[in-house]
């Protein structure tokens, strides 16, 4: 299971960023104006947002495996045709497929990770969550202009096939899903508001800082997804059986690790987009020099992976999300400071900090945040959270591209749009961005302080079960898990026998909280 869920995130990971660098050549290719080229990815942003909504309800549905390998199967397909295709409109059409089947990927392949492993085994998953979160993205930009530059923009899709296919096929030989969950009627008003109000807020965030917001199109754009999302949270709130439980947002764990979500995702995205700004625009470097300046984040949060797994059991969540929080808030202020930005090698150790603290952060958080959510409710509690970081990275593009943009036209002395004030020559509007990030974290901290205090633990054994060592006939000792060592198709029968058997390592924490 771990294995065939890292190749899916790595795929979908790598294809939010690796067209990029190529977006000017495919253009050219069909003869279209670089403006034109920019719908393929807004499409695949746009579907993979509108696909959220509905992850959960499928999931408990038509069961957690069958809905992960479709969609992993739909995306490898979609993929292939993305390489095939010879004019604009198809290639955009298949990135609408590929965006759909991207946006079920991640909060159904998660829910049915965090069903396969208890709690208390969650914390050696940070290695393989990091990978395709932190790595995959990084990896993008360089290995798309690498493939374009040496074969040709078809490849950045070709390289997903065989991957894909070998992903579905072992997972359809060793996955064992877990029993499908209850699901109740579809709710098609709450999909009727959802869907749409997230995909026309994240085509107005996203072209926003690039056409202006007073832009017909961002405008209504905007308008309309914030009135579709008031009325969905409004319908959601009362319905009976919603597309999104939103009730789980009363659990003070739950409820503050998706907080910690929207503000951690809104500053790191936002730091990530306005400093390569600040590094052309300001310092003179160039793309490339840029690109690799951001690049040591992701070697951070590798290494935060293997901190969180030494340091969750003995400090608990709330001791490890704090500290790093407070920590992430003044290395991201430290890179507005100017003699500091224009120093290649102290930029790129800051940004190997900001990846390790605030990576520990995000993974301790994302941990503990699932800890008691039952699994009935587990896809729904995935999709919800999954939502709530998306729109957190995109409010924190639009953000820092506000505020450079209102303090530089305020600077030059002009009344433009966004897109017209940048760059600037100034670094003081980069600055305000950058300590906006910055801000960010720092109020992430003070939401961390309702985490708990201890990390995830085993149950209690049931009453009148022996203690281990009574009676000179204690239990061994259970052997520490090992992700993806278990037989092919065992992994999540052997995971549900353990929620089957009274007093079993793996059985769940009564639902004390999150029940929903």
């Amino acid at each position: 299971m771990v294995i065939v869920y890292t190749a899916a995130m790595c795929m979908n990971g790598l294809d939010s960023t690796i067209v990029n660098p190529a977006l000017l050549t495919i253009a050219r290719d069909f003869g279209e104006p670089v403006t034109a080229a920019n719908t393929v990815e807004t499409a695949f942003l746009v579907s993979l947002a509108a696909a959220l909504p509905v992850a959960g309800w499928l999931g408990d549905r038509f069961g957690t495996k069958r809905v992960f390998l479709g969609a992993l199967a739909a995306f490898t397909a979609a993929s292939a045709a993305c390489g095939l295709s010879q004019g604009l409109t198809a290639l955009v059409v298949a990135r609408v497929v590929q965006g759909l089947a991207g946006g079920l990927l991640t909060p159904v392949g998660m829910s049915l990770l965090f069903r396969t492993f208890a709690p208390e085994e969650r914390t050696r998953l940070a290695k393989v969550l990091i990978v395709p979160t932190a790595l995959m993205p990084a990896l993008g930009p360089p290995l798309g202009g690498l493939l374009t530059e040496h074969l040709s923009w078809h490849w950045l899709f070709y390289v997903n096939v065989p991957i894909g296919a070998a992903a579905v096929l072992l997972g359809l030989i060793a996955v064992r899903g877990p029993a499908k969950e209850p699901a109740g009627p579809f709710d098609t008003a709450g999909f009727l508001l959802a869907t749409p109000a997230l995909g026309l807020l994240t085509y107005a965030l996203g072209f926003g800082p690039s056409h202006g917001w007073g832009a017909p199109p961002v405008v209504a754009a905007g308008a309309a997804g914030a009135a579709l999302l008031i009325a969905a949270v409004v319908h959601q709130s009362r319905a009976a059986e919603p597309l999104l439980r939103l009730r789980l947002l009363r659990d003070p764990v739950f409820g503050s690790a998706t907080v910690l979500a929207l503000t951690t995702s809104a500053g790191l995205m936002g730091v990530l987009f306005v400093f390569p700004l600040l590094h052309q625009a300001v310092l003179g470097g160039s793309a490339l020099d840029a690109g690799l300046s951001v690049f040591p984040e992701a070697l951070g949060l590798m290494l935060a992976s293997r901190a969180v797994d030494a340091l969750l059991p003995r400090l608990g969540p709330r001791r490890l999300a704090v500290p790093a929080l407070l920590l992430a808030a003044p290395v991201f202020a430290a890179l507005a400071v100017p003699e500091v930005a224009g120093h290649a090698w102290a930029v790129r150790a800051l940004m190997f900090c900001v990846g390790l603290v605030l990576g520990t952060a995000v993974l301790t958080v994302q941990i503990a945040g699932f800890a008691e959510v039952p699994p009935p409710a587990m896809s729904q509690a995935m999709g919800l959270f999954t939502i709530v970081r998306t729109l957190g990275g995109a409010l924190g593009i639009a953000a820092t591209a506000a505020v450079v943009g209102a303090l530089g036209s305020a600077g030059a002395g002009a009344h433009g749009t966004a897109a017209a004030a940048l760059p600037y020559a100034s670094h003081r509007p980069y600055q305000a961005a950058i300590l906006l990030t910055a801000a960010l974290v720092a109020v992430g901290a003070a939401v961390a302080l309702r985490l708990p205090a201890e990390a995830p633990g085993p149950p209690p054994p049931p009453p009148g079960a022996p203690e281990p060592g009574e009676s000179g006939q204690g239990a061994p000792e259970p052997e520490e898990p090992e992700l993806g060592a278990a037989e092919p198709g065992a992994s999540e029968e052997s995971a549900e026998h353990r929620r089957a058997e009274p007093g079993a390592a793996g059985a769940p924490v009564p639902a004390t909280r999150a029940g929903g």
